[in-house]
């Protein structure tokens, strides 16, 4: 299976006429095209509808998560709607799986948040990570895609500032990619408890997110952006490939990545 992934377009008006172009031919190299956020400039829906056009009837399925920028006229949900309306599955702290030529397969997504956040913002994002947890135990396919916003991993942020490293992602959603990956079963395995988006899940740490998962199948591989000067490959403690696509990292359009072992062909 042939995975496409980006994310950082930061699309603007006026630029669908170039892209579009690009991404008609990931259907020629891939199965499915993956966006990692920051998909607009500036959120406003103008830049969305120019979005759209270039999502919009492509030979292949797109399935996306919204960035912080996407946010930033405060139309996140009209942004995510309109992608939805032109044919892509937008995830957020929710999975789907999509019917592919090499067979099907799993994603569940989330924007995600940032350890750098003020303590009132985190204790609220700090929920994505048990949706993106318990999103990657609800599928049930060989394949099984965790796709992100903020990065997961430090590992990836290399070359950014390290000053700012904790504004660009947190190793909770790296925890709870691998919260399906425990390789010995513990003497009595501790049942996930239901998520509860309305409810303050209190403070997390790796920890609890690890002890919390039921033992599942493997992610096959992680995606994110955001970290525009950060390095493509890194890997979650548990061993999950993880891949930055920011545009200005994989100095493409697209980068194309086999599966199951996450290398990159394109």
């Amino acid at each position: 299976m042939r995975v496409a992934a980006v994310g950082d377009l930061h699309v603007v008006p006026g630029s669908a006429h170039r892209l579009r172009p690009l991404y008609q031919r990931a259907a020629m190299v891939a199965d499915l095209l993956l966006l990692a956020g920051d998909l607009t400039n500036a959120g406003d829906l103008e830049s969305a509808a120019e979005l759209c056009s270039v999502v919009t009837g492509l030979d292949l399925p797109v399935v996306a998560v919204l960035g912080n920028h996407d946010h930033d006229a405060g139309a996140g949900g009209q942004v995510a709607a309109m992608l939805g309306d032109a044919g892509a599955i937008v995830l957020e702290g929710t999975a789907a799986t999509i019917e592919t030529s090499s067979g099907a397969v799993g994603v569940a997504g989330v924007t995600g948040f940032s350890d750098g956040q003020d303590a009132g913002r985190a204790a609220s994002d700090g929920t994505a990570a048990h949706r993106l947890r318990d999103a990657l135990a609800s599928l049930d396919t060989d394949v099984r895609i965790a796709l992100t916003h903020y990065a997961p991993v430090m590992e990836t942020l290399t070359g950014e500032a390290p000053e700012i490293h904790r504004f660009l992602g947190s190793p909770l959603l790296g925890a709870a990619i691998d919260g399906s990956r425990a390789g010995t079963a513990p003497p009595a395995p501790v049942a996930a408890p239901a998520v509860d988006t309305a409810a303050d899940p209190g403070p997390l740490d790796a920890g609890d997110l690890i002890g919390m998962a039921a033992l599942e199948p493997t992610t096959t591989l992680a995606v994110h952006g955001h970290a525009h000067h950060g390095q493509e490959m890194g890997w979650t403690p548990g061993g999950t490939p993880v891949r930055n696509v920011a545009r200005p990292v994989i100095v493409a359009p697209f980068a194309v990545y086999r599966l199951p072992d996450g290398a990159r062909i394109g």
